[in-house]
């Protein structure tokens, strides 16, 4: 009797050790596959994303050309490609060139500041302090300069640290990109994969949540990325025509603030300050009248852009985007607002759903 318990723990023994054996190599090449793919993660998920919001024009485009579903992907992601870099390449020359004149005349000291007008000093607040800087930088700038020569050095190395991020963030952009054409191209296969992991998942709810996943991943782009992009376009353009400086800048700032979803006015309401105290009474109005415009205009493009059914809370969209910007810097700022967004209704749609009738009989009778 002793002997065949003394085999059985032997045989237990030997299949439990064979099984943390085999779990610990699963484990190791879970983590191991995990950190070969760590760098490209973001991109893979943006460019998902970014596949989910353009396969309607991929099919429309396909559709009405004739062409096929991997040309007309291939033409769209070129075009997309074409939006992203032509502006930043067009951008990036624009800050050279800015910056080696701007550079050369401070060295030829032919840099000239013009003297604020008289109605810089009547702004709320900082409008006494601005009007003396102002004042004593057109007349005596190489004093401003070394009285502040630590601050513009600390500035100026944020600013090339800053620049050095968005190179980073462009080419995650362009891989992004890349990867979405792929996923169009082979949109039959990756839905596929996507509903039976789904189901996998969540077994019975899991088309369902497939099918809700998508609808909220175009509704956040179309809603919140698409109004934030629309409303820094026509800031831009505001911008643009009374000749505010550096305009590619505040509208980068604009879509920004309007992704978090706090309003542009936060950005438009000191340019309009600065247009006031260079600009006629009229110019300055209009581009007042314009940037309170384009601030507002997300009460009426949301309803338009956001689909039925897939409403986000503004807290929630605020979370995702300064979360994933916290954790992957501005490409998380887009990734992040999706992302949670995508997890709130998924989460909304658990707590809704009615359990199996199986775990009912079971809860009924316990209950017994």
């Amino acid at each position: 009797m002793s002997g065949q318990q003394s085999d059985t723990s032997q045989v237990f023994t030997k299949q439990a050790v064979d099984a943390a054996i085999k779990i610990a190599v699963i484990f190791l090449v879970v983590i191991w596959c995990f950190e070969i793919v760590k760098p490209f993660i973001m991109p893979i998920v943006w460019g998902g994303i970014i596949a989910i919001a353009l396969s309607p024009l991929v099919l429309k485009l396909a559709s009405k050309s004739g062409l096929s579903l991997g040309k007309s992907s291939a033409l769209v992601t070129v075009l997309s490609l074409a939006l992203l870099l032509v502006p930043t390449f067009l951008f990036s020359g624009a800050l050279v060139t800015g910056t080696q004149d701007f550079i050369g005349e401070v060295q030829e000291g032919t840099f000239v500041i013009p003297s604020p007008k008289e109605s810089v000093a009547d702004l709320p607040l900082i409008g006494d302090k601005l009007y003396q800087f102002w004042d004593k930088s057109s007349t005596n700038l190489d004093s401003v300069v070394k009285a502040h020569a630590e601050e513009i050095k600390s500035v100026v190395s944020k600013g090339a640290s800053a620049l050095g991020g968005f190179g980073m963030t462009v080419l995650q952009f362009v891989i992004s990109i890349i990867i979405a054409g792929v996923f169009i191209t082979n949109g039959k296969g990756a839905s596929e994969v996507f509903h039976k992991i789904a189901i996998r998942l969540a077994g019975s709810h899991g088309e369902e949540f497939s099918v809700l996943s998508v609808a909220t991943v175009r509704s956040v782009v179309q809603g919140v990325i698409g109004v934030a992009l629309i409303q820094s376009i026509l800031s831009g353009i505001g911008m643009g025509l009374v000749g505010v400086p550096a305009t590619g800048i505040w509208m980068l700032i604009v879509l920004l603030l309007a992704i978090v979803q706090l309003p542009p006015i936060l950005i438009l309401a000191p340019i309009m300050a600065y247009v006031f105290s260079v600009e006629s009474s009229s110019v300055a109005i209009m581009f007042m009248v314009w940037g309170i415009l384009v601030s507002a205009s997300d009460a009426i493009l949301k309803p338009m852009l956001m689909g039925r059914g897939v409403d986000i809370p503004m807290l929630v969209i605020l979370i995702g985007a300064i979360g994933g910007m916290m954790l992957s810097g501005i490409v998380g700022l887009f990734v992040g607002a999706v992302v949670l967004a995508l997890g709130y209704k998924l989460f909304i749609a658990w707590i809704d759903s009615e359990p199996d009738s199986v775990d009912e009989e079971e809860i009924q009778s316990e209950a017994k």
